[in-house]
């Protein structure tokens, strides 16, 4: 288990999973999971056919926007997991309650599209309540399940 500074860095590493803190309001992470997740998904790609590249395009995408949220919106930052197996699993969690609530997107607004693009391009999503935070989770690859 490797640990990186002040809370952030990777935190576990095993086949098939990527599991990172990110500290609140380090909008760098974002790119670091990025990169982390393009990583593990070359791997699971390799055991995939046609469909792994435009999974991982869309998973990227939606991972971004689940982790610039949990990073914007809630106070002690971000844990992301992502189960690389069947099909891919990503996990955000942070340590704030209340659960977020999907808004349409104003043409000039900066926010609200993020739910929605989880909405329509995952398989499966939904949010989960832990005693302290939420979990927002996505899946893809294998189709609707």
């Amino acid at each position: 288990m490797s640990e990186g500074s002040r809370g952030g860095g990777t935190v576990a590493r095993a086949p098939g999973v990527l599991r990172r803190r990110v500290r609140h309001a380090d909008l760098r992470a974002v790119g670091e999971v990025r990169r982390e997740l393009r990583q593990l998904l070359s791997h699971w790609a390799k055991l995939r056919n046609g469909e792994a590249a435009e999974v991982a395009e869309v998973a990227t995408l939606l991972t971004s926007e689940l982790v610039t949220n949990a990073l914007v919106h809630a106070e002690g930052g971000a844990v992301v997991t992502a189960i690389a197996g069947d099909r891919l699993r990503i996990e955000v969690r942070d340590f704030v309650s209340g659960l977020p609530e999907p808004k349409a997107p104003t043409a000039d607004g900066t926010s609200g599209r993020g739910l929605m693009l989880v909405r329509s391009l995952a398989d499966r999503w939904g949010i989960r309540s832990h005693g302290v935070g939420k979990c927002v989770w996505f899946e893809l690859g294998g189709g609707p399940a």
